[in-house]
């Protein structure tokens, strides 16, 4: 099934995106080509070291057209906005569709974990939403991703051959059947689509 069928059956309300080592070169790839105009929502966690302030969003801002902000506690989610997990704190997302920062322990040895973010936005938005998960040396997002399927939401890993660290797709791959698993380019174009598709309700 190629991205404009599976595009056209999921109404996304909004994107979740983690990944580890590797990631911040991949998602500056995959977010560099999107177009201006991108309107839904991308709520990203990166694995970082929890003893240092991330500069993510002050990296991103200046090489996207989007705008770029930290997330923060009791923030509305707004669209045309990729917003990134501190580091430190798990992001949840609520139902309300506002943010939850927490110190509870870490979920596959991170704070902030992919599976609480993914797992949390699955149960918000439900079939609204899609999952990427891209290269990285954990399992970190694969229970994330299954739960963003069972409730009826996209899911698209990072094809693990293109991959800087195969370990997290592979694992997602290997938990789950995932929609789709794409190059970066691909999951650009699948992003761009659900936009589109988007903009047309």
């Amino acid at each position: 099934m190629d991205i404009q069928q599976v595009a056209a059956r999921h109404a996304v309300e909004a994107v979740v995106i983690g990944a580890s080592a590797g990631g911040v070169h991949a998602l500056l790839a995959l977010l560099s080509g999107l177009p201006a105009h991108f309107s839904l929502p991308i709520i990203a966690v990166l694995h970082l070291p929890k003893e240092r302030d991330s500069r993510l969003a002050d990296v991103f801002q200046q090489r996207l057209g989007m705008t770029v902000r930290e997330a923060a506690d009791k923030e509305s989610i707004a669209p045309a906005t990729l917003y990134f997990a501190g580091s430190g704190y798990h992001l949840s997302i609520e139902t309300d569709h506002t943010f939850s920062l927490s110190c509870e322990e870490p979920v596959n040895y991170s704070r902030p974990s992919i599976d609480v973010l993914m797992e949390s936005a699955a149960d918000a938005y439900g079939p609204g939403l899609a999952g990427v998960l891209l290269t990285g040396a954990n399992f970190d997002g694969a229970a994330g991703l299954a739960r963003i399927k069972q409730r009826g939401g996209l899911t698209a890993v990072q094809d693990p051959a293109e991959a800087q660290v195969a370990t997290m797709p592979l694992a997602a791959i290997r938990k789950l059947k995932p929609n789709l698993i794409l190059t970066l380019e691909r999951i650009r174009q699948l992003l761009i689509q659900l936009d589109h598709n988007h903009a047309k309700t």
